[in-house]
């Protein structure tokens, strides 16, 4: 075993063997990915979503929103050629109440507002229509996470629970050739 020169650590001068020099060399070129600044090799943190439940607002709160927000009529698109072609082709796309805009979800049932992405403008989303990514082709659970602010695995769920509804659907179209009209 033939040491080598001293090597600093923790101020300390250290002898390693040739071997541990080797060792240690390959181990530096495993983890010497390329340098990366700061920012892009920290994980960018997630701001989560947030649920506007109706039914804690207050008569005041909800009154203000309406003196605020006044209900006004404009022309919506009626048809998917109307967003591509017509005069509301524009992106981003304004119609924030429209069910295949990503910048939030009402639920029916309950009246909630979500609103998906709370640090941003709807003007500063990089997607603003679902129709519109569906248009491009397949895309990764990644890329879905990313534009509709859920974790992959949330997405993969998401996944699971549509295509077993696909399927239920299917079986149920099925069985009406057995139903009397």
């Amino acid at each position: 075993m033939m040491t080598m020169g001293p090597i600093e650590v923790s101020g300390r001068d250290v002898a390693i063997t040739e071997e541990a020099q080797v060792g240690l060399a390959h181990a530096l070129d495993l983890t010497q990915v390329e340098e990366l600044d700061d920012e892009s090799s920290r994980r960018k943190s997630r701001v989560r979503a947030r649920t506007i439940s109706i039914k804690r607002l207050s008569k005041r709160e909800l009154e203000r929103g309406r003196m605020l927000f006044p209900e006004t009529e404009y022309e919506r698109p009626r048809s998917r050629g109307d967003c591509q072609h017509g005069p509301h082709a524009e992106r981003p796309c304004p119609f924030v109440s429209c069910k295949h805009h990503l910048y939030l979800d009402v639920n029916e049932r309950t009246g909630s507002i979500k609103v998906n992405f709370p640090d941003l403008e709807v003007w500063d989303l990089p997607e603003t229509c679902a129709l519109d990514i569906a248009d491009r082709g397949g895309i990764t659970l990644e890329e879905v996470g990313e534009i509709m602010n859920l974790t992959r695995e949330r997405i993969r769920q998401l996944e699971t629970r549509g295509l077993a509804k696909l399927k239920a659907l299917g079986e149920m179209a099925a069985l009406s050739d057995y139903c009397d009209d």
